[in-house]
């Protein structure tokens, strides 16, 4: 049932904006290929993954995309990539599918990665 609610969010992402849907398929493309235990939900409006613990998530809004990341704030921002302000959360705005790339995400989808198995 799990692939069956995947499907239904990203054929809605894709009836709203094309662009977004692209956008969240290339962040999913990079997260699933992280790790062979990489699985994902979909969960607080957007896709949930996890390894041993959930390590982020990805967001389709009306002018952005974000990556989050719930332990975001304990993560090294080498890159100063990271916004947000809260006690545990960060996230990633992301506009186009060259700020992937531009924004150093596999750097952190690593890093949080790593943070989860840690925990």
């Amino acid at each position: 049932m799990s692939a069956d609610r995947i499907d239904k969010l990203l054929q809605d992402i894709r009836l709203l904006n094309e662009d977004h849907y692209a956008l969240v398929q290339a962040l999913r493309e990079q997260i699933l290929k992280l790790d062979q235990g990489v699985t994902e939900e979909v969960k607080y409006g957007g896709l949930l993954f996890s390894s041993t613990r959930p390590f982020c998530g990805v967001f389709s809004y009306t002018r952005h995309v974000t990556l989050e990341f719930g332990r975001g704030a304990s993560l090294p921002d080498k890159y100063k990539t990271l916004e947000g302000e809260g006690k545990y959360r960060r996230h990633i705005r992301l506009t186009t599918p060259q700020e992937i790339k531009d924004k150093h995400v596999h750097a952190y989808l690593q890093l949080a990665l790593k943070e989860a198995a840690q925990e």
